[in-house]
C-alpha cells in the first residue's frame, strides 16, 4: 500500500508540475456554421487551468508524503 500511494503521488506530483509550466492542454472543436450535410468546423487548443496543476501538485506531495511516514 505504501508503494503505490508513492508511485500515485509521484505521477500526480509531475501531472501538476506539467500542467503549471504550461505543457497541459486539450482539443476542442467548435461547428461555426452548418449548412445541409456540410459542416465548418474549428479546432482550438485550450490549456488546463493553473489551479488544476496546483492541486495536482499539493496532492502528489501529500501521497508521497503519507507513503513515506505510513508504518506498516
Amino acid at each position: 500500500m505504501r508503494f503505490a500511494l508513492i508511485v500515485v503521488g509521484l505521477v500526480l506530483l509531475v501531472a501538476g508540475v506539467w500542467v503549471v509550466f504550461g505543457h497541459g492542454s486539450y482539443q476542442t472543436t467548435d461547428t461555426l456554421f452548418q449548412l445541409g450535410s456540410a459542416k465548418l468546423t474549428a479546432t482550438h487548443d485550450k490549456a488546463f487551468p493553473q489551479w488544476l496543476g496546483i492541486t495536482g501538485i499539493a496532492v502528489g506531495a501529500l501521497l508521497v508524503l503519507g507513503g513515506i511516514l505510513r508504518k506498516g
